[in-house]
């Protein structure tokens, strides 16, 4: 059953990924400057995130990981295991974080779950990535380091970079080099659904 967005807007504050930020920021000892210039992400959305105005997407808390020396887990999750070897997440323990509800231009227009919340060093971050449908010029090209895997379980998905154009129908994949800007737009009148699990260097 799907969750009323009041309760999705209380799951996704109770991660505090604004103050996480913030707490990793202050611990090194960072400037909002400092933190730009390591991440080239800019002051006022920086402020934005730690003051939880912005959901960040997944390309923008990889470059805050990479930044802080953290894995991206460190945003989704409470007290860990760290010689946890295994690692299971039920259904009842996903959070799904949604735009705002006044979506801005320029903003990633995706919702996304990360389907592992626990182990903090793992190689892999996999998610559960749904895509409302959009115009091309709504497309936002985003860029990070490492690779990527897109799995598609419904609908359709149009791929883009800069020099490259795929359709994916249900059933196709896609295994791309994420540090070429790119980007995806659903095509047709419902949401794409999509396994994604992103490798960060």
């Amino acid at each position: 059953m799907r969750r009323s967005n009041d309760s999705v807007s209380t799951d996704v504050r109770a991660l505090k990924i604004g103050n996480k930020v913030r707490e990793l920021r202050q611990k090194h000892q960072y400037t909002l400057q400092d933190v730009a210039a390591k991440t080239g992400l800019s002051k006022p959305f920086l402020s934005q995130i730690e003051n939880d105005h912005v959901v960040p997407p997944v390309a923008t808390l990889l470059k805050l990981a990479k930044a802080f020396s953290v894995g991206l887990a460190h945003f989704f999750q409470g007290e860990v295991d760290t010689e946890k070897k295994i690692s299971v997440t039920r259904r009842t323990e996903l959070v799904r974080m949604e735009r705002r509800p006044h979506h801005r231009k320029g903003e990633v227009n995706y919702i996304y779950e990360s389907l592992e919340t626990k182990k903090p060093t793992k190689h892999m971050e996999p998610f559960l990535v749904e895509f409302p449908p959009q115009d091309t010029s709504d497309m936002v090209f985003v860029s990070h380091d490492g690779e990527e895997f897109l799995h598609l379980l419904e609908g359709t998905l149009e791929f883009r970079s800069i020099d490259r154009v795929e359709v994916l129908e249900a059933g196709d994949s896609i295994y791309f080099e994420s540090d070429l800007n790119h980007s995806f737009r659903c095509l047709g009148e419902k949401s794409a659904k999509a396994v994604v699990v992103v490798w960060s260097r």
